[in-house]
């Protein structure tokens, strides 16, 4: 395994990250937000913990990347081996964690059911850019390099 391009991909996924959630929380379902807004912290609350949850996204990430590393075969297309890499995680993710939003918040139904769908969008994309950047090189004699 290559750890410079895993580091690079899980950083690159991170900001990804960081943009395609501003671009889905804060424009696409804002007006879901702010329908529910009594579900949440108020923003000057959620400025405070920011540090916190783009800390554990960048570990979240590195780890997305590595895990990749583990389970990638060199076969097939690097972005789509990524997606579905990607897809399958966020399905993990939404059964194990993201419907118990919906479960234990008062929110929408629509709104959970949003969540559990831009997870699978945002960790497909995050998958592609992983699969982008991590290529297992391989040498004539079969050794990665």
């Amino acid at each position: 395994m290559n750890y410079a391009r895993i580091a690079l991909a899980g950083v690159a996924a991170w900001i990804a990250s960081i943009a395609l959630g501003y671009v889905i929380n804060d424009v696409w379902l804002l007006h879901l937000y702010q329908a529910n807004a009594w579900a949440f912290r108020h923003p000057e609350d959620i400025a405070r913990l920011l540090p916190i949850g783009l800390g554990a996204q960048l570990l979240a990430c590195l780890a997305f990347a590595f895990a990749y590393a583990k389970g990638y075969d060199g076969g097939g297309s690097h972005i789509g081996e990524g997606v579905r890499f990607g897809v399958v995680v966020a399905i993990m993710i939404d059964g194990f964690a993201v419907v118990w939003n919906y479960v234990t918040q008062p929110i929408a139904p629509r709104l959970g059911a949003l969540e559990i769908i831009e997870h699978i969008g945002q960790l497909g994309v995050y998958g592609g850019i992983v699969g982008l950047i991590y290529e297992k090189h391989v040498d004539h004699e079969g050794h990665e390099g």
